[in-house]
């Protein structure tokens, strides 16, 4: 009987631990988070008896309105120690900054959960996604669970997995293999020791193999050629290959230079020697290097690290809101659908009720069969209504509400575009420098933009440098950094010298490539400024000169009309001359102006002071050779001996042409003068020590022509004007307006 009860309690037993042991098979849709999906990490136990995850709990009531507690926080257990805490909150992102600023802006409360625009505390409602009810849990919210730290043990246990040697094996054994303990090159093969064995009885050639430690991958002893497998003996050093015997005679290798293999690799020895020998010799700059590499590479994971993160968000809070976006429109439809069911549903109801064997047609028919009149009539009035009722429904029949959805249509083309086009920020490209508007005079005025589709800047860099070519080394640039806007003045520069500019931009993306590099020279001499003089001497019928007294503008009128009849006739001219409002005693000088092109005639030069004050009380019309518009340039010599220098060196300038002559002076007409095009702009340039004064391409600094000039006493700028003309003198860099920064006097950097 004893016996009997024990075989039963041991089958019993028995058969617990086969359900046991399938219970476990099938348990994993146990441990899996309802809302991850994953096995839980960190589960908290619901009053409902279900599980979630605290990250997964916390995210479902930031989705329903509520503010959480940390998800990173633990949570009230007696047991939640570290060594118990799930690794999971390590790789799932937490509830979003910029969400919790929203809830938090709204007006919540500090208790976790509390509802939007609550004044007195609630309790909060968990929407439990395994039974679908929504559970209660108190004022605290998440804060009043509990961890469920037996279900994160066996968690943790059914995770635990088999670690697997990476051994090399038999290859010949059969199962099971044991583990290779020699290798034979000959056979390419791994075995244990009782297959080498085997595979290499005494007395064979294969006794003879030599063994070597077990490998997957086995090499010949020499090296073999691939296109004849034999071993290669020579050197092609025209295609820089090792060749066997047959591929040295093939025509391929014919007039091609060859040595043996020795020749070759005491070559590439003594080479390799010297090479290893420089390495080692220079350990500690390679240290140096190893370490700015190591540095280089910690700089690139945590930037690396941290273009990811933002990014992540950026693409978070894009899908955040797409997220809501697509509940809210969910909803509206299925407001909609139902509202429409509910119509059509109701209708249908109607017209079942006029079916034959419906209750109302029943109802009807027997109704009829009555014979007391009055009770009848009681019956029929009511039934009469509702008949009628069916019967217009019938008659007049339409569907309470429309099949079609059309009006729910999202033209999302717009975003899809958007999003299609969202890319990474792109530094910005070269910019182009503006050749038009970059000049030099006083300082250099330097202007550039950006290419048409170029992502655009938020500040410059710009840097120069002076150039000389009588230095053997480069000078350093010197460079100003985060410059606003397209343009820049560079300042503090050296006569007579040229300078090398590029310009580079910035954005959130890093720095673009430099702009192409631009030579400018400055002005041979300081920059003399000066306005004209409208106090006395012009003739101011026929000259304008304007406000700021940098422009002037002749206009003859009808006193040239009247000069028209002696001009056929005789060398009668109107001249017009106007001076400067300073006069130079010392140094060198220089200035530029502009000439209007359409200009009949004009003379732009130097002259003695008190020279120049004769001409004024001479009478405007004058016959003298050496105003003859075919003269060249006039220098005054005719009236004084050859040897003398001239009171004036004028330029002579018309119709958009400038009239260069091959001598110091012009003083009649000259068969081998020429003419040049006008340049945007000309400069003078005065020695007075040297008495000499040079005229220059202001754009180019190319010298047009040079002369002498009278330098005894003080010399004037000057300009005539005969006929119709114009001209102003070049503005200041330093005095314009449109600058947006002024370079100079930086310190030189690499």
């Amino acid at each position: 009987m004893a016996e009997g009860e024990d075989l039963q309690t041991f089958t019993s037993i028995m058969d617990a631990l086969v359900r046991i042991s399938t219970s476990m098979k099938n348990m994993e849709r146990e441990l899996v988070c309802p809302v991850c999906k994953e096995m839980y990490k960190q589960p908290l136990a619901l009053p409902c008896t279900h599980n979630v995850c605290h990250v997964c709990a916390s995210e479902v009531l930031l989705q329903h309105g509520h503010l959480c507690c940390d998800p990173t926080s633990e949570p009230t257990s007696p047991a939640a120690t570290p060594s118990t805490r799930s690794p999971r909150l390590g790789r799932r992102a937490v509830p979003k900054p910029d969400r919790l600023d929203r809830l938090l802006k709204s007006g919540f409360g500090t208790y976790p959960g509390r509802k939007r625009g609550a004044v007195h505390p609630q309790t909060v409602s968990f929407p439990c996604p395994a039974c679908q009810r929504d559970v209660d849990l108190g004022e605290r919210g998440l804060g009043s669970l509990f961890r469920n730290l037996t279900l994160e043990r066996v968690v943790e246990r059914y995770r635990q997995t088999i670690n697997i040697s990476a051994a090399i094996m038999c290859q010949f054994c059969k199962p099971p293999q044991l583990e290779a303990t020699k290798g034979c090159t000959e056979c390419k093969s791994s075995f244990c020791n009782e297959c080498f064995k085997l595979y290499h009885p005494w007395g064979t050639q294969k006794a003879q193999h030599e063994p070597t430690p077990p490998t997957l991958t086995f090499r010949p002893k020499g090296l073999m050629c691939p296109e004849h497998k034999e071993e290669v003996t020579h050197y092609c050093k025209t295609c820089q290959r090792l060749v066997c015997q047959l591929c040295r005679v093939r025509r391929t290798h014919t007039s091609h230079k060859i040595t043996p293999v020795l020749s070759a690799y005491q070559a590439l020895r003594e080479k390799l020697t010297k090479s290893l020998a420089y390495i080692l010799s220079s350990q500690d700059t390679v240290q140096t290097q190893i370490a700015e590499l190591e540095e280089t590479v910690k700089h690139t994971e945590v930037n690396g690290s941290q273009a990811k993160e933002e990014v992540s968000q950026m693409i978070q809070a894009l899908c955040a809101m797409l997220e809501e976006k697509r509940a809210t429109l969910l909803q509206a439809i299925e407001e909609c659908q139902q509202e429409r069911l509910a119509s059509l549903h109701g209708q249908i109801r109607e017209h079942q009720a006029m079916l034959e064997n419906s209750g109302m047609v029943g109802y009807a028919q027997e109704v009829l069969k009555e014979t007391d009149h009055p009770c009848f009539v009681q019956a029929a009035k009511q039934l009469h209504n509702r008949i009628l009722r069916a019967t217009d429904s019938l008659q007049s029949f339409r569907p309470a509400a429309t099949a079609s959805f059309s009006h729910f249509q999202l033209d999302v083309s717009r975003e899809l575009k958007l999003l299609t086009d969202l890319a990474f920020i792109r530094a910005p490209e070269a910019p182009v420098i503006d050749t038009q508007r970059t000049y030099t005079y006083d300082q250099i005025f330097l202007c550039w933009r950006l290419p048409q589709h170029s992502p655009p800047a938020w500040h410059y860099t710009v840097e120069f440098r002076k150039t000389d070519a009588k230095a053997k080394g480069l000078k350093l640039w010197q460079r100003r950094e985060e410059v606003r806007g397209t343009c820049a003045l560079v300042e503090y520069l050296d006569t007579d010298s040229v300078y090398v500019l590029r310009v580079k931009g910035y954005n959130k993306a890093g720095f673009g490539e430099y702009s192409e590099d631009i030579y400018l020279h400055t002005p041979p001499a300081p920059v003399l400024n000066f306005f004209l003089d409208n106090r006395w001497g012009f003739n101011r019928d026929r000259l304008a000169i304007s406000k700021d007294q940098r422009a002037v503008r002749s206009v003859p009128g009808i006193p040239m009309l009247f000069a028209a009849e002696r001009l056929m006739t005789s060398c009668h001219l109107s001249i017009d001359l106007v001076i400067g409002d300073v006069a130079i005693t010392q140094g060198k000088s220089y200035w530029a102006c502009c000439v209007d092109p359409s200009s009949y005639l004009v003379k732009v030069g130097v002259g003695l002071e008190s020279k120049l004050q004769e001409w004024f009380q001479v009478p405007q019309d004058v016959v003298s050779p050496r105003y003859d518009p075919d003269s060249g340039h006039d220098s005054g010599a005719e009236d004084t001996t050859v040897e003398a220098p001239p009171p004036y060196a004028f330029l002579t300038i018309g119709m958009g042409k400038i009239l260069l002559s091959h001598g110091s002076a012009l003083t009649s007409r000259d068969p081998n003068g020429c003419t040049v095009p006008l340049p945007p702009r000309i400069g003078i340039c005065l020695d007075y020590e040297q008495g000499k004064v040079s005229f220059y391409d202001a754009v180019s600094f190319r010298e047009l022509w040079e002369c002498g000039v009278d330098c005894s006493g003080p010399v004037c700028p000057a300009f005539c004007f005969i006929g119709g003309g114009a001209l102003h003198l070049q503005e200041l860099v330093a005095n314009k307006q449109e600058r947006k920064v002024t370079i100079g006097g930086f310190p030189k950097l690499d």
